[in-house]
């Protein structure tokens, strides 16, 4: 796996052995051609962030920061040494499970990406609909921020009545959504 673009584009990177399914170069390009500029200076969470990929991408595209959440000791562990590799400046690596790191930030990022394990039986918990219906990613989020999602090609796009669903796009088996909120005369 490498950086696509930017800063650190080409350099290689590690990817923990927890990951079963880092998010590929095709769609990681993909969606920051759809970003465009407005990575540029963003504030970043990359949630479930696993090898770092999608927070490292964007610093490397100069977002000002990245703060990088996974609950995984050894996904920490290789977020740290693919930052070190990379030599990108502005991350913040956080050990915590993801609500419980919602709950208790208090800083709003431009734009946050979440990268879950896909569901793959219908027990497993569908990450992205809980984190929306959780109330506590709102707050952590600009105004004009986006909410960046990625799900299996065939889970249906989870709803919230104070989320907009602005774009979904399928590339292979994968699916991602852009979310933003609603506007208070939306939400009424």
């Amino acid at each position: 796996m490498r950086i696509i673009a930017g800063s650190a584009g080409r350099m290689a990177i590690k990817v923990p052995h927890a990951v079963a399914r880092p998010t590929t170069d095709f769609v990681r390009q993909a969606m920051f051609s759809i970003l465009g500029e407005r990575i540029i200076g963003a504030r970043v969470a990359d949630l479930f962030a696993g090898s770092g990929a999608l927070g490292l991408e964007a610093l490397s595209r100069g977002a000002s920061s990245c703060t990088f959440v996974d609950e995984s000791h050894q996904s920490v562990k290789v977020i740290r040494q693919n930052c070190i590799t990379t030599r990108l400046q502005g991350h913040r690596i956080i050990h915590a499970e993801v609500l419980s790191f919602l709950k208790k930030d208090t800083q709003r990022y431009d734009l946050i990406f979440a990268d879950p394990p896909y569901a793959k039986h219908p027990l497993d918990t569908e990450n992205i609909g809980k984190i929306l219906n959780s109330e506590l990613l709102l707050p952590r989020l600009a105004d004009d921020g986006i909410f960046y999602a990625e799900v299996a090609k065939s889970t249906n796009s989870p709803e919230h009545s104070q989320w907009n669903l602005i774009d979904r796009r399928h590339y292979g088996s994968s699916a991602i959504l852009l979310y933003q909120p609603k506007t208070r005369d939306e939400a009424e």
